[in-house]
């Protein structure tokens, strides 16, 4: 017979050493399990061994029961969640945690540049965003040039070295796409662009660029003696042209989204729109194009001119339009800690509610790449998920714990994790908010 060890989720981590974490399964009982693959299960049961999903249904399923009682190590930790909410670790789509920089004054198009290269992963606000139930995010340089360099994409696991956070592609490479936009935030002085029709010229330019440097590449056909110099920006562009970069695109006002849209359809990148403050109004044409949209909610006057008409139905616009929506935080524009209100804000203006949690899961995952690995609980997936005090969508709620790659990284009874959580003294130190939308290097929301 199995020996099933009941404890207390707030006590399981004082229990078992992380190593030993991973090499014993852990089932969580008695949570009500939003896996944002399908209908909650009332009183479920989540199993997790070696930093994946193992096993997931109602307490008394057939399924489950074999699990826990055959298959499972005689060692397997029971945690009695119950009356506590299970669901995937949250996937923010648009945020600049790390300490995150891009481009410089130097010119208003930098694809060679990388945000790997300035992530501080000790950062302070990495752990924030964990107090908030992220698990998993793409943080990416301001929006003050017209492109600012490649984007991250970060687990947001607890160690030393941005290496360690990073996710990995297929071939080992580092995850991640190419942060562009337009409107208000690249118009500076030259040699940045002084109107919309300059800065999309720019792009232009920039894009046939690329398409020339690849002739020269094939025509050389490995002759080194035909090979142009090497160009690390080129490359960067070919990528994002060739599908293997997606490309994370600013855009706010209804007619520059459009101007995004007519780039892509020139130059076949693939696409997500971030932010759409006017998306509502050009809802019917981003469905046709097959764009995903990453929407920012703020529900406080102030910002910008361009974002003067947001609306917080926006996300129910899109959706019932057939657009792909997810939410983010812009981290340091909205609160990592808060990123479930999100979600809330937009139910309240009309957004269906399983349509509002895939938004902050599996929807960004799609928009990352990642849906075979996160975003749902679901057997075979990674073991990323968010203990909940209640409903995700009730302003009572609070994150409990926040579990990666079956890992836990942060647990509200820790003094040192209630403080990022709840804030205080000593909750910002070494914390420094990309201010790349402010003077001469622009940027931001």
């Amino acid at each position: 017979m199995i020996r099933l060890r009941l404890v207390p989720a707030l006590f399981c981590a004082a229990l078992v050493s992380e190593s030993f974490a991973q090499e014993v399964p852990h089932a969580f009982v008695g949570a009500t399990i939003e896996t944002c693959a399908g209908a909650a299960i009332a009183d479920g049961v989540l199993v997790v061994h070696r930093g994946k999903i193992v096993g997931i249904g109602a307490v008394g399923d057939d399924q489950v029961v074999r699990l826990l009682t055959g298959v499972m190590p005689e060692e397997t930790v029971s945690v009695d969640v119950r009356g506590k909410t299970l669901m995937p670790g949250l996937v923010c789509s648009h945020s600049h945690i790390g300490s995150v920089s891009g481009g410089d004054s130097s010119g208003p198009i930098q694809p060679e540049v990388r945000a790997l290269d300035s992530i501080n992963p000790r950062d302070p606000g990495i752990q924030k965003a964990q107090a908030g139930g992220i698990t998993t995010v793409n943080v990416m340089p301001g929006s003050g040039h017209l492109l600012s360099g490649q984007t991250i994409y970060m687990k947001l696991r607890d160690v030393g070295t941005v290496e360690e956070l990073a996710v990995r592609n297929a071939d080992g490479s580092i995850a991640g796409g190419i942060k562009m936009a337009n409107g208000t935030n690249p118009q500076k002085r030259t040699p940045f662009p002084g109107t919309r029709g300059k800065a999309a010229a720019l792009v232009r330019m920039q894009f046939h660029r690329a398409r020339d440097y690849r002739r020269r590449v094939e025509a050389a056909a490995g002759d080194p003696a035909k090979l142009p110099d090497r160009s690390l920006a080129m490359e960067a562009l070919l990528d994002a042209m060739d599908g293997k970069r997606m490309v994370h695109h600013h855009t706010h006002r209804q007619d520059d989204i459009l101007t995004v849209l007519r780039l892509q359809r020139e130059f076949g990148f693939r696409v997500v729109l971030h932010h759409v403050s006017e998306g509502w109004m050009v809802a019917d044409e981003i469905a046709a194009a097959g764009a995903p949209c990453s929407v920012i909610v703020i529900d406080s006057p102030g910002g910008k001119l361009e974002a003067a008409r947001l609306s917080l139905e926006t996300g129910a616009i899109l959706d019932r339009a057939g657009v792909l929506v997810g939410f983010h935080t812009d981290d340091g524009i909205t609160d990592s800690r808060l990123f479930l209100r999100s979600a809330a804000i937009s139910v309240r203006a009309g957004m269906d509610r399983d349509k509002a949690l895939q938004a902050v899961t599996i929807a960004n995952a799609r928009m990352l790449d990642m849906q075979d690995r996160v975003g749902t609980l679901e057997v075979g997936k990674d073991a990323d998920f968010v203990l909940l005090s209640g409903d995700p969508l009730s302003v009572y709620t609070r994150v409990l714990q926040t579990w990666v790659d079956g890992r836990k990284v942060f647990d509200l009874e820790d003094p040192k994790d209630r403080l990022l959580a709840s804030g205080g003294y000593g909750a910002s130190s070494d914390q420094s908010m990309s201010m790349c939308c402010y003077g001469q290097q622009g940027g931001g929301q």
